[in-house]
């Protein structure tokens, strides 16, 4: 562009000028060797002009030939960079369609010559699992391995999909090789949390959860749900184990999870079970004390006995606080009916009728009134039962 203004410029220049040399046109004396030109100045001008522009149009020509050449040569490696990149945009619509077959065929045409053969080699690799094709989806996955770019992509790939599965071993395997830590990607962390609830370790889980919390990775009640669920279960199995397990998986918990009712109740069910009734009464009193919980009023009657008044005397305590509790009064109702105290096991099952009845709170009643010989309103109370 610039050029073409230039050679404008001088031809208006020289159309303005011209009629100034008309007079006096000069007088131009070239020798080369041999060869001499004389001419006029308007001559030689308009004689540069053109060999400059003849000079120009054989560069042209020379730069169009070599290009037509370089080009015709490479041209086949065009083509199939062009259909690659046909086949990836028609896999990636297929994909979007769900088209499993498609998109797996499409999306391997075009990882052969693609831009990015890693990204076609994920989406058939996709599309293989949709199909349930085990074998080809971890071939994909293997090849993609080989880049090491993508390596922890391929292995994440391939637990999830394992995971989908059901096949939790080789799953685990996969996923002990990424070695999930607080410097791991969240996607491999959010794996492990799935893999390690479907298989049930829940040590493992235990030492993952602080790392989610951390990182934020989720949501506030669903961490203390897992937490509460882990540390239970960590609990139940130790007490099925041993002493020593369970004290051990006991101090493994922090301060605040020791307060938690339901871990303290399965902690204090194994010391009964380990002959150590009266550290379990000792932990349930304190507990009792510093509040009621519905995991504490379900787990009593099953520790308690008739001997142990303490625990009793606690709960009276609450009575007041507690009198619209149902649970509360069928706890009371049940460690009455320990005592052989049939006068009050009736007036806190008749409570428990009254503000939340159930079908088993009806037979508990009937069975109160047989007891007492009053069997109209035994009748009536089975017949409660029967309705709901």
């Amino acid at each position: 562009m610039i050029k073409t203004l230039a050679y404008v410029i001088i031809i208006l220049v020289g159309l303005c000028i011209s009629p100034l040399f008309v007079g006096s046109l000069g007088h131009v004396y070239i020798a080369a060797g041999e060869y001499q030109i004389e001419t006029s100045l308007v001559f030689a001008i308009f004689g540069l002009i053109i060999f400059y522009s003849l000079l120009q149009l054989l560069e042209w020509i020379i730069v169009f030939t070599l290009n037509l050449l370089i080009n015709s040569r490479y041209l086949p490696e065009q083509w199939r960079k062009k259909a690659a990149k046909k086949h990836t945009l028609t896999g990636a619509l297929a994909l979007a369609e769900e088209d499993w077959p498609a998109a797996e065929k499409a999306m391997l045409k075009g990882a052969g010559k693609g831009e990015i053969p890693a990204l076609n080699l994920f989406a058939a690799a996709r599309a293989a699992q949709h199909q349930n094709k085990i074998e080809q989806r971890d071939e994909y996955l293997a090849k993609v391995a080989k880049d090491p770019l993508a390596h922890v992509a391929a292995k994440t790939s391939r637990t999830r999909y394992l995971l989908q599965q059901g096949d939790f071993n080789n799953a685990r395997e996969t996923l002990d090789t990424l070695n999930p830590t607080s410097k791991s990607k969240a996607p491999v962390l959010i794996l492990a949390q799935d893999l390690y609830l479907q298989q049930q370790d829940w040590q493992a889980l235990k030492l993952l959860l602080p790392i989610l919390k951390k990182r934020k990775l989720i949501e506030a009640k669903e961490l203390e749900a897992l937490t509460l669920k882990t540390n239970t279960s960590l609990l139940f199995t130790a007490m099925k184990d041993s002493e020593a397990e369970l004290e051990k998986c006991w101090h493994w918990l922090s301060n605040a999870e020791k307060k938690v009712p339901e871990a303290l109740t399965i902690y204090a069910m194994g010391l009964c079970r380990y002959q150590r009734k009266a550290d379990a009464i000792k932990i349930l009193n304190k507990a009792i004390k510093a509040g009621i919980s519905n995991a504490l009023l379900q787990s009593l009657p099953e520790i308690v006995n008739a001997d142990d008044d303490s625990i009793r005397k606690q709960l009276m305590a609450h009575e007041a606080s507690q009198k619209d509790n149902a649970l509360f009064h069928e706890c009371l109702a049940k460690l009455a009916q320990q005592t052989r105290d049939i006068k009050q096991a009736k007036h806190h099952w008749q409570t428990v009728c009254e503000i939340s009845p159930t079908k088993d709170a009806w037979l508990a009643l009937a069975q109160i009134h047989e007891q007492l010989g009053d069997n109209a309103n035994a009748i009536y109370c089975y017949r409660k039962a029967a309705k709901t």
